[in-house]
Order: C-alpha cells, then sequence, then structure tokens
C-alpha cells in the first residue's frame, strides 16, 4: 500500500488516542458503521498497541495504522502489532529508513518547506502538514503548492469539522486528520452512538 491510497477511503482521517483497552472496539466500530475505515491510532497511551492489535484482528475492514511514531523501536512495534500504515509528526531520515526496511508505508510529517524537501529527497510526495493549523494552515499549504507542484499533504493539528471543507477544497489536499472525530467527552461517556453521529458528518464531506 502506499500511504496517497489512504485519500481514496474519505475525506478524513481520524487521529485517534485510546486510553483505555475496552474502548478500542466499540470506539473503532462506531467510527466504521459512519463510514470511517482508515484509523489512525496514536503511540501515546500505553495501551496503543495492544488497541491497534485488536483492532486489526477483530476488524479486518478498517485499515487501522500508528500514529506519532518518532523512533525506529516504534516503527518495529507498530508493525508488529499489525499496523497497516504509519503517520509521524516530523521527518528523520532513520524514521524513514525503518519503516522502509520492514514494508511499513509512512505517512512522515513536516511543517516547513525544508523539512518538505528533505522528505521528497526520500522519495516522499504524500506528506502530513502538522500541527497544520499551528504553523500556518490553509495560507501555508497554498504557498507550498507553487515550489512544491508535486507533494500532496494531509494536514492535522486544529482543524475542525467546521474547518475542514477549507483544507479539503485546496488542490494539494485529498484528505485530511482530525481528533474530532472521537472527542474525550463522548468516550468517557462510550457514547459510541454519538461518535457514529460525527463519523457520518466527516464520512460526507463533499467538496
Amino acid at each position: 500500500m502506499n500511504t496517497i491510497d489512504l485519500a481514496n477511503y474519505g475525506p478524513v482521517i481520524p487521529v485517534i488516542v485510546i486510553n483505555k483497552i475496552e474502548d478500542a472496539l466499540p470506539m473503532a466500530e462506531s467510527l466504521l458503521e459512519g463510514g470511517i475505515r482508515v484509523l489512525e491510532v496514536t503511540m501515546r497511551s500505553s495501551c496503543a498497541l495492544d488497541a491497534i492489535e485488536l483492532i486489526s484482528n477483530k476488524l479486518p475492514d478498517a485499515i487501522t495504522g500508528a500514529g506519532t511514531l518518532r523512533t525506529k523501536a516504534d516503527a518495529i512495534q507498530a508493525k508488529n502489532a499489525g499496523s497497516k500504515f504509519a503517520v509521524s509528526p516530523g521527518f528523520t531520515v532513520d524514521l524513514s529508513n525503518e519503516c522502509k526496511r520492514i514494508d511499513l508505508p509512512l505517512l512522515p510529517g513536516v511543517s516547513t518547506g525544508s523539512e518538505v524537501m528533505m522528505a521528497a529527497d526520500e522519495g516522499y510526495d504524500f506528506l502530513k502538514l502538522f500541527p497544520a493549523v499551528a504553523v500556518g494552515g490553509v495560507n501555508l499549504l497554498r504557498g507550498f503548492a507553487g515550489p512544491f507542484a508535486n507533494i500532496q499533504f494531509c494536514p492535522t493539528g486544529g482543524i475542525k469539522v467546521e474547518t475542514a471543507i477549507d483544507f479539503l477544497s485546496l488542490p494539494n489536499v485529498p484528505v485530511c486528520g482530525g481528533t474530532w472525530l472521537t472527542p474525550n467527552d463522548l468516550v468517557e461517556n462510550k457514547d459510541w452512538a454519538g461518535i457514529k453521529k460525527l463519523a457520518q458528518e466527516a464520512s460526507s464531506i463533499k467538496v
């Protein structure tokens, strides 16, 4: 799989933090029922790898990946847990080489023109802009479109359902990432119907 293929499954990739393993399946099922198939489970909790493994094994229709990869060890753990892809908040050649070595498709994070050039030199033409809103958002992506005409971006960080269309309307943005699909209050209250509704709203965004 090439990470750009992820954009074929819908306009939004949820960025998920799972703090309790018992929430993993009902959360993932709610997202799937709402039309979201690509799930980025961030490695920001002690049960993240177990959650990735559980979702990968129990919900084969989901395309489950690992987010917040920072080291080569992270990549190996994500791969062993069953991740179909990986996402990193920044870019290093070491992480890139390790993901290539273990055949784990990587969506690397960038926030500057220099990082875009570094990632492009390593063969990447689909990049995560992070943290998107904080580093310039729509205006930065418009600026990148000129010198980096062959690069596509998945902006993530600070995007809301109301602003997602502003990003998705850009020619160099085929998909965006968002944390708004699994807000803490809904997860803590186990309001899976509410998460399904948010997923339906996100999956139905039309450009």
